[in-house]
Protein backbone atom coordinates (compact mmCIF):
# COMPACT_ATOMS: atom_id res chain seq x y z
CA UNK A 1 0.00 0.00 0.00
CA UNK A 2 1.29 3.47 -0.95
CA UNK A 3 1.62 6.01 1.88
CA UNK A 4 -0.93 8.81 1.64
CA UNK A 5 1.68 11.59 1.46
CA UNK A 6 3.19 10.16 -1.74
CA UNK A 7 -0.22 10.34 -3.43
CA UNK A 8 -0.95 13.86 -2.21
CA UNK A 9 2.33 15.46 -3.31
CA UNK A 10 1.86 15.20 -7.11
CA UNK A 11 -1.72 16.47 -6.76
CA UNK A 12 -0.55 19.41 -4.67
CA UNK A 13 2.16 20.24 -7.22
CA UNK A 14 -0.35 20.29 -10.08
CA UNK A 15 -2.73 22.45 -8.03
CA UNK A 16 0.01 24.96 -7.29
CA UNK A 17 0.94 25.20 -10.97
CA UNK A 18 -2.65 26.18 -11.76
CA UNK A 19 -2.62 29.18 -9.41
CA UNK A 20 -2.36 32.63 -11.02
CA UNK A 21 0.93 34.44 -10.44
CA UNK A 22 -0.75 36.91 -8.08
CA UNK A 23 -1.71 34.06 -5.78
CA UNK A 24 1.89 33.43 -4.76
CA UNK A 25 2.37 34.98 -1.36
CA UNK A 26 4.52 38.07 -1.25
CA UNK A 27 6.42 38.82 1.92
CA UNK A 28 5.02 41.85 3.71
CA UNK A 29 6.43 44.06 6.41
CA UNK A 30 4.76 43.05 9.70
CA UNK A 31 4.55 46.66 10.91
CA UNK A 32 3.07 48.30 7.80
CA UNK A 33 1.67 45.50 5.65
CA UNK A 34 3.60 46.84 2.66
CA UNK A 35 4.96 44.30 0.19
CA UNK A 36 8.66 43.96 0.86
CA UNK A 37 10.10 44.58 -2.58
CA UNK A 38 12.42 47.10 -4.16
CA UNK A 39 11.35 50.57 -3.08
CA UNK A 40 9.17 49.58 -0.13
CA UNK A 41 11.35 51.34 2.42
CA UNK A 42 11.19 54.58 0.41
CA UNK A 43 7.39 54.31 0.39
CA UNK A 44 7.32 53.53 4.10
CA UNK A 45 9.65 56.41 4.98
CA UNK A 46 7.79 58.99 2.90
CA UNK A 47 4.15 57.92 2.92
CA UNK A 48 3.76 56.82 6.52
CA UNK A 49 5.23 60.08 7.78
CA UNK A 50 1.74 61.55 7.30
CA UNK A 51 -0.69 58.64 7.25
CA UNK A 52 -1.06 54.96 7.93
CA UNK A 53 0.28 52.45 5.43
CA UNK A 54 -3.30 51.13 5.32
CA UNK A 55 -4.14 54.03 3.00
CA UNK A 56 -1.65 52.53 0.55
CA UNK A 57 -2.37 48.84 1.01
CA UNK A 58 -6.16 49.16 0.74
CA UNK A 59 -5.96 51.15 -2.49
CA UNK A 60 -4.83 50.46 -6.01
CA UNK A 61 -4.39 52.33 -9.22
CA UNK A 62 -2.32 52.98 -12.27
CA UNK A 63 0.96 54.85 -12.12
CA UNK A 64 -0.94 57.91 -13.33
CA UNK A 65 -3.48 57.51 -10.52
CA UNK A 66 -0.74 57.36 -7.87
CA UNK A 67 1.02 60.36 -9.41
CA UNK A 68 -2.23 62.33 -9.33
CA UNK A 69 -2.67 61.43 -5.66
CA UNK A 70 0.83 62.65 -4.90
CA UNK A 71 0.13 65.94 -6.73
CA UNK A 72 -3.15 66.32 -4.83
CA UNK A 73 -1.36 65.76 -1.52
CA UNK A 74 1.31 68.28 -2.52
CA UNK A 75 -1.25 70.86 -3.65
CA UNK A 76 -3.72 70.51 -0.78
CA UNK A 77 -2.23 68.52 2.10
CA UNK A 78 1.25 70.00 2.55
CA UNK A 79 3.20 67.06 1.13
CA UNK A 80 6.74 68.11 0.32
CA UNK A 81 8.17 67.92 -3.19
CA UNK A 82 10.19 64.76 -3.77
CA UNK A 83 13.54 64.53 -5.48
CA UNK A 84 12.96 63.06 -8.95
CA UNK A 85 14.65 59.74 -8.08
CA UNK A 86 12.60 59.34 -4.88
CA UNK A 87 9.34 60.02 -6.72
CA UNK A 88 10.25 57.52 -9.45
CA UNK A 89 10.99 54.86 -6.81
CA UNK A 90 7.66 55.52 -5.09
CA UNK A 91 5.67 55.46 -8.33
CA UNK A 92 7.44 52.34 -9.62
CA UNK A 93 6.72 50.52 -6.35
CA UNK A 94 3.07 51.60 -6.10
CA UNK A 95 2.31 50.82 -9.76
CA UNK A 96 3.92 47.39 -9.45
CA UNK A 97 2.52 46.26 -6.11
CA UNK A 98 -0.66 48.33 -5.76
CA UNK A 99 -1.59 48.69 -9.41
CA UNK A 100 -5.06 48.36 -10.89
CA UNK A 101 -6.94 45.33 -9.66
CA UNK A 102 -8.66 43.12 -12.16
CA UNK A 103 -12.01 41.46 -11.68
CA UNK A 104 -12.61 42.99 -8.25
CA UNK A 105 -15.48 45.35 -9.07
CA UNK A 106 -17.79 46.01 -11.92
CA UNK A 107 -17.01 49.08 -14.02
CA UNK A 108 -18.76 52.30 -13.02
CA UNK A 109 -22.16 52.86 -14.63
CA UNK A 110 -22.23 55.43 -17.42
CA UNK A 111 -23.77 58.73 -16.29
CA UNK A 112 -26.69 58.13 -18.71
CA UNK A 113 -27.69 55.04 -16.73
CA UNK A 114 -27.56 56.75 -13.35
CA UNK A 115 -30.81 57.87 -11.69
CA UNK A 116 -31.54 61.55 -11.27
CA UNK A 117 -30.07 63.12 -8.15
CA UNK A 118 -32.96 63.73 -5.72
CA UNK A 119 -30.94 66.24 -3.66
CA UNK A 120 -30.55 69.95 -4.35
CA UNK A 121 -27.19 70.93 -5.73
CA UNK A 122 -25.22 74.09 -5.11
CA UNK A 123 -25.00 76.34 -8.17
CA UNK A 124 -21.53 76.67 -9.65
CA UNK A 125 -20.01 79.86 -8.14
CA UNK A 126 -17.80 80.24 -11.26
Amino acid sequence: MTPLHTLAMPTLGVALLCLPLGAWAQETDPDTGLVQAEGWETVRNNCTACHSANLVTQNSGSRNHWENLIRWMQDTQGLWEFQAETEETILDYLAEHYGPKEDTRRPALPRTLMPDNPYPTVADPG
